[in-house]
């Protein structure tokens, strides 16, 4: 019966180990299905071009041709035959629909940013000032009550 049990023993293992063999070839078959099945998903899967009518183009195409045609004329303004200069203002609306007010914007937001800082300046200053002739008064005081504590002390010597 030894001879039985160790012989049943090893054909145990045997194909207990050809399965695990089969397992792994199987289960990398089945990732690589997989992997394949993905890439074929996303090859199908295809991005439709729209379709965009002839009027939508030429609407497109005039209003970019406005656009542009502003913006490089409005960007720097240029010097004018007579000796002016041409400015945004009196460019954009002579030959557009539309006025482009950001140059001006932001002109004037710059403008006033300056003001609140030149005031916030003037304020400091002026409490700077306070501040330093308070400052001065309150050693004043100091020094007198100083002088005045030694005479006392002095007087009673």
């Amino acid at each position: 019966e030894e001879d039985l049990l160790s012989d049943v023993c090893r054909e145990v293992v045997e194909k207990w180990s050809e399965s695990q063999v089969v397992d792994a070839i199987e289960k990398k078959e089945d990732e690589i299905q997989a992997l394949a099945s993905v890439m074929e998903k996303q090859a199908r899967i295809v991005v439709k071009p729209k379709e965009v009518s002839q009027e939508e183009k030429q609407r497109k195409a005039a209003l970019l041709a406005q656009y542009a045609n502003v913006t490089d004329e409005e960007e720097y303004p240029f010097p004018e035959p007579d000796g002016s200069m041409a400015t945004a203002v009196n460019i954009g609306s002579e030959k557009s629909l539309f006025r482009n007010t950001n140059v001006e914007d932001v002109l004037n937001a710059r403008k006033l940013e300056r003001e609140l800082l030149r005031d916030e300046f003037q304020k400091k200053k002026e409490q700077d000032k306070l501040q330093r002739e308070k400052d001065k008064l309150a050693k004043q005081e100091r020094k007198e009550k100083e002088k005045k504590r030694t005479q006392k002390g002095e007087r009673k010597r």
